[in-house]
């Protein structure tokens, strides 16, 4: 059978660096790699309490079909979460609930933009936005990231001289992969952009909760006055990556075609993990569990760039994140990138070679991504030395 796929995905080709990290993901591999929350941060006896009451008490409910927007007491309790907590929300939003923050990203990529259209996003930049937006057709733009956010002065030129542009993607807060934040002043300069040439913007927040340094910084869509911001959450980091439920804030004639594009694609977020996520927000102790986490994650990112100071030294130059879950590593400009990545997986440590977040992967690079939520204490500890050892193998 010779099989004709649609034009979309016949372009899309297996990425040789995934095909690194395929190979690297055995159990006994330190992950390095992973992007997962610390598995001791889920409230497991609180769900299996939670799951017990709603199965006993509103069985039907949980396991009925529901309507698209989302259950109705989650949705409230977000907006008040984010009116209260983040200073989001006008008038003029409304909040719906998706299956997982990516889908909200996927929907608004598929609400806004026809193939060839422009998005421009922050360069490196988290792998399953940059491919649901090729999936689409899109055309992406990449603008250096810098210690404190987007290049701005690039920016503009991306919005001057890329035809179609129809949103600036963003993650202002922790940044996947970088751990980077967007300052208050750089954030205000992309809104201002987005206003001057009438263009959207997807503020990707899935971290936002998860500082455990510095103060909070506004976010962007806190700013939104001209309805330019689509705000994409998750309860991923805090609650559970596997229940699947997210939320997206916008503008309401924005949500009525997103709403009406997720009809397509699932009928509706799954009931039971709705109600799980309102009662945990309603009848649990979030923000002593909030505080719990950042505490987990402070102690595990130091607990890493303790180690790279130790056994790489002045050799490699790293992030140091007020929040979130990664690091961003440039390697000796001597080291091959790549090979390093390889034979650090041959040790028994993944890492994420750091093209695989680059608009085009080809483009130089010579970071790495490292992941301190996933693996374990001891794990951060044997894998860092076994980096630093791999390291030396290049300068000997």
């Amino acid at each position: 059978m010779n099989y004709s796929f649609s034009n979309r995905i016949a372009a899309l080709q297996p990425s040789i660096i995934r095909e690194i990290l395929k190979a690297s993901s055995g159990q006994n591999v330190i992950p390095f790699s992973a992007g997962n929350p610390a598995p001791e941060t889920f409230p497991i006896e609180a769900i299996r309490t939670f799951t017990q009451s709603i199965l006993e008490h509103d069985p039907v409910t949980a396991l009925q079909y529901g309507i698209t927007e989302g259950y109705v007491p989650l949705r409230e309790a977000l907006t008040q979460h984010l009116k209260t907590g983040f200073d989001t929300g006008k008038p003029s939003d409304q909040l719906f609930i998706v299956s997982g923050a990516q889908q909200g990203i996927e929907l608004a990529c598929k609400v806004f933009c026809n193939e060839g259209d422009t998005i421009i996003c922050e360069s490196p930049s988290f792998i399953g936005s940059l491919n649901s937006f090729r999936a689409s057709g899109a055309k992406l733009a990449g603008v250096p990231m810098e210690m404190d956010g987007m290049d701005i002065e690039k920016l503009e030129q991306a919005l001057q001289t890329e035809p179609n542009v129809k949103m600036i993607y963003v993650i202002p807060s922790f940044q996947n992969p970088t751990g980077v934040t967007t300052s208050l002043a750089k954030r205000k300069a992309i809104y201002e952009l987005a206003k001057k040439y009438g263009v959207m913007i997807l503020e990707d927040n899935p971290y936002g909760e998860l500082r455990f340094n510095g103060d909070d910084v506004p976010t962007i869509k806190s700013m939104d006055d001209e309805g330019l911001v689509i705000y994409v959450g998750s309860f991923s980091k805090i609650l559970s990556a596997g229940l699947r439920v997210g939320f997206v804030q916008a503008p309401h004639e924005v949500v009525e075609k997103m709403v009406v594009a997720k009809q397509g694609e699932d009928v509706h977020t799954a009931m039971l993990p709705q109600i799980l996520a309102y009662k945990f927000m309603t009848e649990y102790d979030y923000a002593g569990h909030i505080n719990s986490i950042r505490e987990v994650y402070r102690r595990k990112a130091t607990l890493m760039m303790d180690k790279l100071q130790e056994h790489m030294g002045e050799s490699i130059t790293y992030t140091q994140p007020d929040g979130g879950l990664f690091l961003w590593c440039d390697l000796p400009a001597h080291v091959p990138m790549l090979d390093y990545a390889k034979t650090a997986a041959a040790q028994g440590v993944a890492v994420v070679p750091g093209n695989a977040f680059l608009v085009n992967e080809q483009d130089p690079c010579n970071a790495i991504r490292l992941n301190f939520s996933t693996p374990s204490d001891e794990q951060i500890v044997k894998g860092v030395e076994i980096l630093g050892q791999v390291l030396k193998g290049y300068n000997a």
